[in-house]
């Protein structure tokens, strides 16, 4: 154990990449684990020398790389599917193949950021910049020609007697002890540095949009600017008609509004199943479809007695005979296709609320015409008893 705690530690100077590759190996078969190597280029080797594990700097970049990629496509997804979706080219919401480039880079930049940091506050211990180390004959020396090894006096076997004679044995050149600094200062930190760097930005920054903008007139980035591109309303050479803004190819499709196969049909050629099971939930949503569209001319709950009732002509009930002998798939296409006064509700409806409002329609038709029948099935169907 050291008994002099100002002391660092003990440095020897090796001539040759061989011969430090040795020391690094007979220092760490004495037992010595607190130990370091300096070679003024990197050494092949030399971490298997020194019985070193791996580094845990590919954990930094590992891991920050990864967040790169999970933040940008989370952003992504954010922006173009929940904040702002927009149909681009009647590609998905969140098309991944377009970022995959911005992907790559946000990867490769935290990735070598984390890098970095890594290294400096692994390696260097930052934000410390007063290593006993530094300044010293042996850290010039190594920084030149020469080959350094340091065995640190917190290592539990060191003994300064005993590190002298085995450095000695190794065949070391020259052999020095070196003290720990007094106490530590951040010079980097000082005040007076860091007003230097803010100005040092501000008069760089200042300049530059100063002298492109003002004096030179000049436009960095300009290509997108000037590129050939169809402007809204302006003419345009590109196409015969001149004509910079197209009209829709014919069966363009909106997204999510598919076309329905049998407009303008009396009656559609085939049968139309309702896709939604009658769910307290799709009632409910069917109800408020129910009393936005349908009870204006319907009344409340399909009986005609809207407001309208008496103006000519009257609305229908949907409670008639007529109307329950209706099929799903029928009334369906009556509200796509409108009959007789009742205009088309296909623009204001999609599929879903359509069979949603049928749904609830169902539900008011069986309410008003109950029959002794529906309490059996309903027993039936709860597997309970009433008598």
């Amino acid at each position: 154990m050291n008994e002099n705690k100002n002391l660092y530690g003990v440095t020897a100077l090796f001539d040759s990449a061989n011969e430090i590759i040795h020391a690094a190996k007979e220092v760490e078969k004495a037992g010595y684990k607190n130990f370091d190597v300096n070679t003024p280029y990197p050494v092949h080797g030399m971490d298997r020398a020194m019985g070193l594990k791996r580094s845990t700097v590919g954990f930094f970049t590992l891991f920050f790389g990864f967040s790169g990629t999970a933040f940008i496509l989370l952003f992504a997804y954010w922006t173009m599917s929940v904040n702002y979706p927009m149909v681009i080219g009647g590609k998905p919401f969140f098309a991944l193949p377009s970022f995959i480039p911005v992907t790559f880079e946000t990867t490769v930049l935290l990735g070598g950021i984390a890098t970095v940091v890594g290294i400096l506050a692994v390696f260097f211990n930052l934000p410390s910049n007063n290593h006993p180390l530094h300044d010293t004959d042996y850290m010039c020396s190594v920084s030149n020609d020469k080959y350094g090894i340091v065995i640190e006096a917190e290592d539990p076997k060191f003994n300064e007697n005993e590190v002298t004679e085995l450095l000695k044995r190794l065949g070391a050149k020259k052999i020095h002890t070196v003290m720990n600094p007094g106490k530590e200062s951040f010079p980097i930190f000082e005040g007076r540095f860091v007003v230097f760097l803010i100005l040092v930005v501000l008069v760089v920054c200042g300049g530059t949009y100063f002298t492109l903008n003002k004096v030179l007139y000049l436009e960095p980035f300009d290509w997108m600017l000037e590129q050939d591109k169809l402007i809204p309303q302006e003419k345009s050479t590109i196409f015969t008609d001149n004509k910079g803004m197209r009209t829709t190819i014919e069966g363009t499709v909106a997204r999510g509004y598919l076309p329905y196969p049998f407009k303008g049909q009396t009656i559609p050629t085939e049968t139309l199943a309702n896709p939604l099971l009658p769910t307290k939930k799709v009632l409910e949503f069917g109800k408020g479809k129910f009393l936005t569209f349908c009870s204006p001319c319907h009344g409340n709950y399909a009986d005609g007695d809207s407001r309208l009732h008496g103006q000519f002509p009257n609305p229908p009930t949907l409670h008639s005979a007529r109307a329950r002998e209706f099929g799903d798939g029928m009334i369906y296409h009556i509200i796509v296709n409108g009959q007789n006064t009742m205009p088309s509700y296909e623009t204001q409806t999609t599929s879903e609320e359509r069979w949603a409002i049928i749904n609830y329609i169902r539900a008011l038709q069986r309410a008003k015409n109950a029959k002794p029948t529906d309490l059996q099935e309903v027993q039936k169907e709860l597997g309970v008893n009433v008598k």
